[in-house]
């Protein structure tokens, strides 16, 4: 079916050692998880939660090892589908919290879901960081 390779392969992993990134599974899960905290930063912003947004910029800048840059875009969308966005935000980055073993941020954002839960049911705007 299948006849077999007689030859040695002219690339060698050696010959593309620079083309690929050397970072570790860790360094790979604090960028995602850094990435994840970011875009829930902007929307914690946008909703004018200003305690529970410093605690997440907290987590940027210790991942990042820089302080986040905060700048609260205005997108116009109701409160409701704020709280929908940053919900599902703070899974994603509960998900990824949890596989890298980062009680921390996993805790940080299991509130912030629980918050954003219960605003929904409430059907108002938040207003502390819970």
């Amino acid at each position: 079916m299948y006849e077999p390779i007689r030859v040695k392969s002219v690339l060698t992993p050696a010959d593309h050692a620079d083309d690929f990134p050397g970072r570790s599974r860790e360094e790979e899960l604090d960028i995602q998880l850094a990435g994840h905290l970011a875009a829930l930063l902007a929307v914690t912003d946008e909703l004018g939660l200003g305690e529970a947004g410093d605690l997440i910029a907290g987590q940027v800048a210790r991942l990042r090892g820089a302080p986040p840059v905060r700048h609260a875009g205005l997108s116009d969308a109701p409160a409701s589908a704020l709280h929908r966005r940053a919900h599902a935000l703070a899974g994603r980055a509960l998900v990824v919290a949890a596989s890298r073993a980062d009680t921390t941020v996993a805790i940080l954002a299991a509130e912030r879901m629980d918050a954003h839960t219960e605003a929904l049911s409430a059907g108002t705007r938040l207003v502390g960081a819970h």
